[in-house]
């Protein structure tokens, strides 16, 4: 409705009201409150309305719900779009993440499932399950070998 209030709060603030004021008084207080508001919409009127003729000629068209953020770069940036800010807009919005995710997901699954012969892509990496000893690299995947209880890991004086 109005305020985020939904029918059942306003009936509950119906029936607060006639409990509290009564029937009898419950026409006046609710004048009394919209001649309250009808003042305060004038005052806010008459200020922005002081403000416009300060601010002069210039800002005319000048509306106060221009301060907020998101009107201003709507207003001023976006409608001119002097940066090309839409096309970037459009491109973000033609990227999908999840389906690129997806297809990441798909091929490192399909490299477990099915390795790939060489590197078709030049880049250097591959796919395949070849030997780390063949391609020269270490392997990062494979765990080392467990030690027995009473044996003491190797010790790297490079690596401390």
């Amino acid at each position: 409705m109005f305020f985020d209030i939904g029918p059942l709060e306003l009936v509950a603030i119906v029936v607060l009201a006639v409990l509290i004021f009564g029937p009898d008084k419950l026409p006046k207080v609710i004048q009394d409150v919209m001649g309250v508001i009808r003042k305060i919409r004038e005052f806010s009127d008459s200020a922005k309305e002081d403000i416009r003729s300060e601010l002069g000629p210039d800002f005319k068209d000048f509306e106060f719900e221009d301060l907020k953020p998101k009107n201003f770069v709507r207003k001023h940036v976006l409608e001119k779009d002097e940066y090309g800010l839409k096309e970037l807009a459009e491109i973000r919005n033609g990227f999908d993440l999840k389906q690129e995710m997806a297809e990441v997901t798909d091929a490192v699954h399909s490299r477990e499932s099915a390795p790939a012969t060489g590197s078709s892509n030049g880049s250097g990496l591959s796919l395949s399950k070849e030997s780390p000893a063949a391609s020269g690299r270490p392997d990062l995947v494979k765990k080392p070998a467990a030690t027995e209880p009473d044996e003491r890991p190797p010790f790297d004086a490079d690596a401390t």
